[in-house]
């Protein structure tokens, strides 16, 4: 059975209204290569519902990580995101199976092509941009909190 899960917004972070707080989903730092990225940690249901919705705008080098139970085919969507975005499946180890360009406030899902155990969500074209995709490995995800 796929999971759906909304695409997310921290709205006390960026100062949207709407949202979960910053309290809710700490912050930790990851890198992809040479890029350093600054991820909210959506790893409770209630965060990893709430997601990015309602934002207006996402800071280039933020974005949020969101930490599953389990491994499976994991799918997202937009509805209630108003920003496009990107994201990036990762195994368990953290690795990118594969990365989805999203557009704002539509339902289509978006999964993972393989189990994935975390969906990092960046602005979209952020991962084209920079040359990344399949096989690479984001760093820092064992500093993510454990899923609840």
């Amino acid at each position: 059975m796929r999971k759906l899960f909304a695409a997310v917004v921290c709205a006390a972070a960026w100062g949207v209204g709407g949202g979960a707080t910053a309290q809710e989903m700490p912050i930790i730092e990851l890198s992809a290569g040479i890029h350093r990225i600054e991820a909210e940690v959506a790893y409770t249901q209630p965060t990893r519902m709430v997601g990015l919705m309602n934002r207006r705008v996402m800071p280039k080098h933020r974005g949020m990580l969101f930490v599953f139970d389990a491994e499976a085919r994991h799918c997202m969507w937009m509805r209630n995101t108003l920003i496009p975005l990107a994201v990036a499946f990762l195994d368990e180890q953290g690795r990118i199976l594969n990365i989805e360009e999203m557009q704002p406030q539509t339902e289509n899902n978006h999964c993972a092509a393989k189990p994935a155990r975390y969906a990092l969500e960046m602005n979209a074209g952020w991962f084209r941009a920079r040359g990344l995709g399949a096989g690479i490995a984001i760093g820092g995800i064992e500093r993510a909190p454990a899923p609840r």
